[in-house]
């Protein structure tokens, strides 16, 4: 008897922001499988069977999660934000297109999440507002000229950007390189969001300009926001609001 997988987004930090369903899911899991960092939020029970690996063990926790689901288990896969954005979705339908027959009759199913782009949005305004693009600066997966290029692009289009994964250790130089772009591309004046940890504890949140921008402002709990040449920071009742206006003139 074959089981499930079902693929979640645990949202950005706060239990609050986790959908009903998600919540109803994991409840009655068997079995649950994630990042350590993410599987730290799932409360521990009696019948639930928690495995947690490195960040970079994406494949190695699909092909976990398909044998499980292949022994009648029910298995649920976590992610933070979104699980089909810059997550663990993609990769268990990627493992199972390269995989035997067999593994094309597990039952899947993929439930959203708030992704950290949208929280982050929510919590200044509306940067979102117009037309915006997202892009992951980790070169783990591409290589660098391949983000290069899709930031070039992304500037000439003038999309809002959100950017993913801007900075860490072991990759410190890709969110200077983006910085060095900008202000290349673009007026000093435009402006950056950044947002660390959105909806937890640590949450830190600012709108600054380009000019002002510096590269250790961002690290891999970090969402960054580049504004489009419409966008603008408006106060009101002594907070600022970011936001990118519907009418592009």
């Amino acid at each position: 008897m074959k089981g499930k997988i079902t693929i979640v987004g645990l949202g950005p930090g706060n239990k609050s922001m986790m959908t009903q369903e998600v919540v109803n899911v994991i409840d009655n899991a068997t079995d649950i499988i994630g990042y350590s960092t993410y599987i730290k939020r799932i409360k521990p029970s009696k019948n639930l069977n928690l495995y947690s690996s490195d960040n970079r063990d994406e494949p190695k926790r699909a092909k976990d999660a398909i044998n499980l689901a292949l022994e009648g288990k029910n298995v649920v896969v976590i992610s933070s934000g979104d699980p089909g954005v810059f997550a663990m979705a993609s990769v268990v339908f990627e493992t199972i297109d390269n995989g035997p027959d067999l593994w094309h009759e597990i039952d899947i199913v993929v439930l959203p999440g708030v992704t950290a782009m949208l929280a982050a949005a929510a919590r200044v305004g509306a940067p979102l507002g117009h037309d915006f693009c997202a892009i992951n600066l980790s070169n783990n997966l591409k290589p660098w000229h391949l983000i290069e290029k899709r930031i070039r692009l992304s500037i000439e289009c003038d999309f809002v950007i959100a950017l993913y994964n801007p900075r860490s250790k072991s990759r410190p130089n890709e969110f200077r390189k983006t910085l060095d772009i900008l202000r290349e591309t673009c007026d000093d004046n435009r402006y950056i969001l950044f947002a660390k940890s959105v909806f937890s504890d640590e949450e830190n949140i600012n709108i600054i300009q380009l000019k002002n921008a510096k590269e250790d402002m961002a690290d891999m709990q970090t969402l960054v926001i580049i504004g489009s040449s419409l966008s603008k920071v408006i106060i009101r009742n002594k907070q600022d609001f970011f936001y990118t206006p519907r009418v592009s003139i």
